[in-house]
């Protein structure tokens, strides 16, 4: 009959282990996943910045050496990505394939310019910046015209200043209740034993030696619980990079460290503060309030 029982509760602890290990491990990967998001912010915000472009027209007139040589003085530009050069021939080429059929053969004649497509770095795309840039482009007299669009540019930075924003406020509230759930994982685990708690302080066991092995225990559950969030964020770290290889998220692996280490800390302390708390609280219960 004792050994059925033993085995009952024993079940019953690892049943209540996995638990406690499942809810740390769930809560520490979504924290970690929103951590890998808020540290990616800036830049995937600065890989749509690096979608838009300036277009330089040239004139009819303008010179080889000439269209080659502020194409050279651009590409070193420091608020230059990149430099494409489009003759009016690709031009033709590309505009014959977007719309499917030739229109010079109605025309007789090409009437689209050389042009170069600068794609500028993430920092210089503001309104405020941009047309400056146009503005001293446009002085050069082999210029024809500089074209951007200006109102996708403030468009952009607006909503993206705004998603900012908000990834910010998420986090926080994601934190919150982060902390709330694996705290409240571990004050059940420790309510299941409060019987034992008091039993152990009636016989005359101090404060701290009851907690050390309520915390030692959690602090392990929230070490594994963290182990297998872990082992999750990888997984899906590893598949976004392999899927998103323009983002470049393994760029920076001493970040990745830091946000992996973060997590693995978060679940040992908060594990370690909410089992303190939950063991003092009810060793400063008395013997008639445990029932309720």
């Amino acid at each position: 009959m004792s050994t059925s029982f033993e085995r009952y509760q024993k079940r019953r602890l690892i049943s209540s282990y996995f638990s406690v290990v499942l809810s740390i491990a769930l809560v520490l990967f979504l924290l970690g996943m929103l951590g890998l998001l808020v540290l990616n912010t800036k830049k995937v915000a600065d890989h749509f910045k690096e979608q838009i472009a300036i277009t330089v027209y040239f004139n009819d007139d303008a010179k080889d050496d000439v269209m080659q040589n502020l194409t050279k003085s651009l590409d070193t530009a420091s608020y230059t990505r990149s430099v494409t050069f489009v003759s009016k021939e690709e031009a033709a080429k590309q505009t014959k394939e977007a719309i499917g059929e030739d229109f010079m053969e109605f025309l007789d004649y090409n009437p689209l310019q050389n042009s170069i497509d600068v794609y500028m770095n993430a920092d210089f795309v503001s309104s405020e910046k941009v047309e400056e840039i146009a503005a001293k482009l446009s002085e050069n007299s082999a210029v024809d015209e500089v074209a951007y669009d200006k109102p996708l540019i403030s468009l952009l930075n607006n909503n993206l200043k705004k998603i900012s924003f908000w990834v910010l406020i998420v986090s926080a509230l994601f934190t919150f209740i982060a902390v709330l759930l694996i705290n409240s994982s571990i004050r059940l685990s420790v309510y299941s034993k409060r019987f034992t708690i008091k039993t152990m302080q009636m016989v005359g066991a101090t404060k701290g030696f009851i907690r050390r092995p309520f915390i030692w225990n959690s602090v392990k559950l929230g070490m594994i619980g963290a182990m297998v969030a872990l082992v999750g964020m990888a997984a899906v770290i590893y598949y976004l990079n392999n899927s998103f290889a323009e983002l470049n998220l393994l760029a920076d692996k001493k970040l990745i460290l830091a946000l992996f280490g973060g997590v693995f800390l978060t679940g040992i302390v908060i594990t370690w503060l909410s089992t303190f708390f939950a063991t003092t609280r009810f060793l400063n219960l008395k013997t008639d309030e445990l029932y309720y």
